[in-house]
């Protein structure tokens, strides 16, 4: 009578359990998740959730986030890291550092992709989470992926919230929000796929979350929109 009175109390935590706050999914070991998107937006947590100096594997390294307190982007390529700052409606800085933090980032090493060029029907941002879906049933998610080449337009925006804002919904939290557009850049982009991960690192409508950086790393942000020229899609090798 013991034990199934010790069973009925398990079940019951349980469950609670489950009527409380959803938690943050849990993820491949190679692939880490610091903080969440969502508490961002609406629950205004805009300080340090890591340090990026104190990610010690920087070998193959690729991650991206906000600047904590939202007043930057962070793109972390191939071992390097980068913060982009507004400037001005049209002027921005990017700058290599580590020396930065963010409320919510997602990162991995990979070292040995495999390339697939990308067909013509293949055009936008939806476009691109649909074919990387589709070529990845097979493979462990969440993984990063990336992108070479040209696009003939881009639309990309950097974070900048006015220092002191209270964040309490997501508009309050794009308060200042700079927007830029290229036309004719090689890039790179770096993305990372997950099905259960919206609103943890992508928003609740998408399954990508990407920044984009030129090739000579005078721009960065988060991609918004763009019109593909020519690019190559390298996915990580199993």
């Amino acid at each position: 009578m013991k034990y199934i009175l010790l069973l009925t109390f398990a079940i019951c935590l349980a469950s609670c359990n489950l009527k409380g706050e959803t938690a943050t999914p849990t993820t491949y070991p190679d692939v880490k998740v610091v903080g969440a998107m969502k508490n961002v937006m609406w629950k205004g947590e805009l300080e340090d959730s890591i340090l990026l100096d104190t990610i010690t594997n920087k070998k193959g390294l690729y991650g991206l986030g906000p600047e904590s307190y939202l007043t930057g982007e962070l793109l972390i390529v191939n071992g390097t890291s980068y913060l982009s700052k507004v400037s001005s409606d049209t002027a921005m800085t990017v700058t290599p550092t580590y020396d930065v933090s963010a409320p919510f980032f997602v990162y991995t090493n990979v070292t040995d992709w495999y390339e697939i060029n990308l067909p013509a029907s293949v055009k936008t941002i939806k476009d691109i989470e649909d074919f990387v879906s589709e070529r990845t049933k097979e493979a462990k998610r969440p993984f990063a992926f990336k992108l070479e080449g040209t696009v003939s337009k881009a639309d990309i925006h950097i974070q900048n919230l006015p220092r002191g804002t209270k964040v309490s919904s997501p508009q309050e939290a794009h308060q200042g929000q700079t927007n830029y557009t290229l036309q004719n850049e090689q890039v790179e982009i770096i993305g990372f796929f997950s099905t259960m991960h919206k609103g943890i690192f992508t928003h609740h409508d998408s399954n990508i979350h990407l920044h984009l950086i030129t090739k000579d790393t005078s721009k960065m942000g988060h991609l918004d929109n763009l019109e593909i020229d020519r690019l190559t899609l390298f996915l990580p090798k199993k």
